[in-house]
This record gives C-alpha cells, sequence and structure tokens, in this order.
C-alpha cells in the first residue's frame, strides 16, 4: 500500500462524511474501519479510484454503527443519502477540517490535540510530546474531545489561531523527521494565508519556510544531528529564504506582532548571517524578550539563555538560565552546552550524558551521547 497515499486521502474521507451529517467521532471511527478494511484488500485489489473506495466502505461502516443506535428516524434518512457507485469529487477539504475541529465547543489546546489525531495523524505519543504531557492524560484529553464534539453538528469553523497552533505542531512533528508533514503543513499555510487576511499567518507561513529551508543541512550521511552553527549553509534553500524573509518583512510592516512573526524574525537572522560567527546574538536576544513577552513561554527563556551565551559570553547565559525551573526539557542540554563554552570540561560532560538520559528522539540522544563523549575526550587531553 502507498502510505503516502492513505493518509493524503484520509483528511478528505472524513470531511466527506462530517459534511453529511456524521458526528466527528463516530465518522473517525468509520474511516479508521475502512482504512483496515484497506490494508487488508488494497495489496491484492487495487481499487481504480482510492478515495471513492474509502469513503463508500467509511460511509457504509457509519451507517451500520448508526442502525444500532435508537434514533431509528435519523438512521433512515442518513441511509437515503449514500451515494452510488462513480467517483468522488477530487475537492481539497483538509484546510476546512482543521477550522471545523477547532469547534467553538471545544478549548483550543483540546481542539488542536483532537485535531492532530484525527486530521493531522500523529499518534497520541507524538501529540503528548509536542505537549509536554504523558501520553496516558493526553489519550484522556483526545477522549474527551471526542465526547464533547459527540452528536455536534460540525457547522461553525473555528478560530484562527487553533488553526495556526495545530498547523505549527504539524509541521514542527514533520520537521523532526518523525512524521514527514512539513510540506503538507507548507501548502496548507499557503493556503490559509491565500485566503486570510492576518499578519500573524504570514508570519507563521515565513517561520516555516525559513525553518524548512535549511532542512537538507539537518543530518549527515548517516542520519546524525548537525547543530545550526555547523551546517554547510551551501545547502540551505536560498529561494525558500528569500520568500521566507519578504513575507516576513510584509508582515512586520503592518506592525501587529505575534508570537509567529518573532519566532520568525530570529530564523530570519540565523538565515541572514554567512557563517555561524557572524550571527547578529544581540538582535537576536532582543526577539526572544519580544516573544518571552508575547508568549510566557518559559521555552522561550531557555532558548534565550543560549542566545545570551553567545551574545555576552557563557557566564552571562548560565546566569539567565539559572532563574528558569532544571525540569524543563532540554535544560540539561542548554546547561551543558554552556559550560562546554566556559571551560567546566566536567561538568559539561556530567550533564549532556544526564541529557541524553532525557532525550526522547532517538537522534537527538545520540547527538547529546556523542557530545559526552568529545567533551571527555577533551578532559583526558587536558590532563
Amino acid at each position: 500500500m502507498d502510505e503516502t497515499l492513505v493518509r493524503s486521502l484520509t483528511p478528505s474521507v472524513l470531511s466527506v462524511l462530517v459534511r453529511r451529517g456524521a458526528d466527528f467521532a463516530a465518522a473517525e471511527d468509520a474511516v479508521q474501519d475502512a482504512l483496515v478494511e484497506a490494508v487488508r484488500r488494497w495489496p491484492d485489489d487495487p481499487p481504480k479510484d482510492p478515495k471513492g473506495w474509502l469513503v463508500t466502505v467509511a460511509w457504509r461502516r457509519f451507517l451500520d454503527a448508526a442502525r444500532a443506535d435508537t434514533a431509528r428516524r435519523r438512521r433512515e434518512d442518513r441511509a437515503e443519502e449514500e451515494p452510488g457507485p462513480g467517483p468522488a469529487p477530487d475537492v481539497d477539504d483538509t484546510l476546512q477540517l482543521y477550522f471545523l475541529c477547532a469547534h467553538p465547543s471545544l478549548s483550543p489546546s483540546s481542539a488542536v490535540a483532537l485535531t492532530l489525531r484525527a486530521v493531522g495523524g500523529l499518534t497520541t505519543r507524538q501529540i503528548a510530546r509536542a505537549y509536554l504531557v504523558p501520553e496516558a492524560t493526553m489519550a484522556q484529553r483526545i477522549s474527551r474531545a471526542k465526547r464533547t464534539v459527540s452528536g455536534v453538528r460540525f457547522d461553525r469553523p473555528g478560530d484562527v489561531g487553533t488553526v495556526l497552533r495545530v498547523l505549527y505542531l504539524v509541521f514542527n512533528e514533520g520537521y523532526s523527521g518523525d512524521v514527514d508533514l512539513a510540506a503538507e503543513a507548507i501548502r496548507l499555510t499557503r493556503q490559509l494565508a491565500a485566503s486570510v487576511d492576518q499578519p500573524e499567518v504570514a508570519g507563521l507561513l515565513a517561520l516555516m519556510l525559513l525553518h524548512h529551508a535549511r532542512r537538507a543541512a539537518r543530518t549527515a550521511p548517516d542520519g546524525s544531528l548537525v547543530p545550526l552553527a555547523e551546517q554547510d549553509r551551501g545547502r540551505w534553500d536560498t529561494a525558500a529564504i528569500a520568500e521566507g524573509v519578504r513575507i516576513l518583512q510584509a508582515a512586520l510592516a503592518r506592525d501587529r506582532l505575534g508570537e509567529f512573526q518573532a519566532q520568525a524574525a530570529i530564523a530570519a537572522l540565523h538565515a541572514d548571517a554567512p557563517t555561524a560567527a557572524e550571527t547578529d546574538w544581540v538582535q537576536i536576544v532582543e526577539w526572544y524578550d519580544e516573544l518571552a513577552r508575547l508568549t510566557g513561554n518559559p521555552v522561550v527563556r531557555l532558548n534565550r539563555a543560549v542566545a545570551v551565551g553567545e551574545a555576552d559570553g557563557p557566564r552571562a547565559g548560565l546566569a539567565a538560565l539559572a532563574a528558569l525551573d532544571d525540569t524543563l526539557p532540554r535544560y540539561a542540554a542548554v546547561a551543558a552546552y554552556l559550560h562546554e563554552r566556559d571551560g567546566d570540561l566536567d561538568t559539561a560532560a556530567r550533564l549532556y550524558a544526564e541529557a541524553a538520559h532525557k532525550a526522547s528522539d532517538l537522534a537527538e540522544r545520540d547527538h547529546l551521547t556523542r557530545r559526552a563523549a568529545r567533551v571527555n575526550s577533551r578532559r583526558r587531553e587536558a590532563r
């Protein structure tokens, strides 16, 4: 089976069922049943119209489940709507489905989690990692969201800000390499930017383009991570950088600063530097100050500590770090880097090893383990 094709079709099939009147939770169950049937049947008998096949099977599964309900009249009305054989309309409903899942009856965090699971195709574990919560906690949150919208007609689009958060999390999951969703997130954000005139939408698109431009240089041929300072900047996509900067400048000129514009400004400063040594860290610190003011996010302050360490020296970075909670994700990795730059190799080696032990991503764990080994080697040479 072509898993990429199935992933691309799933939101459209789900949208068709919702548009026909199925409540969201029942529609998702029906689509999942259809996907299981596709796994069983398609390898030996691939359909000519995969989307039409999935719509037909999912709708029948929904009707089968509906017949067990007590509302006989509604079941009969829906049964009359069953489509005849033939190709399904070739309409991309994905972005519309994102808006529908950002339903006004849900809190923003629940709407994001539900959309990532049902439309973005992320697993509960991936969503929990993005939210920095245990997997069991996220599973309960998604279940509550499904119960909240059970029986609710999805005819009121949700908030643009919620959709932006979903798209950003989908992009980040794709950018990490765990699931290749980054290009799809950029495509949908382009659609959104073309239809919604808001600086933050443009800011998110610029941010995605600027990060995606560096993707080819982020990993070595063996799959290991390459830190930003060590990347081959000749492999960066200059066309994507130029487009991202142009979009960002137009957004900033409207003087309605938001968090995605601030993040994009930081990414643009990295992209603009010919070498790592020429990075304008003073400006980056200033943008992190703006971002911290806008979000109050402690992870932003963690990244700011790195920038302070580059702008004003590692001791200043460690002083900024000391004001933060040491249980923050990647706190140990940041502390290790700053201590290494300050020449405290014993502390740096210990913290790199601690950070590697805590890392949830295999590539990051390997990277931090190699850092620890490198620092230990320097310690032995110094003695």
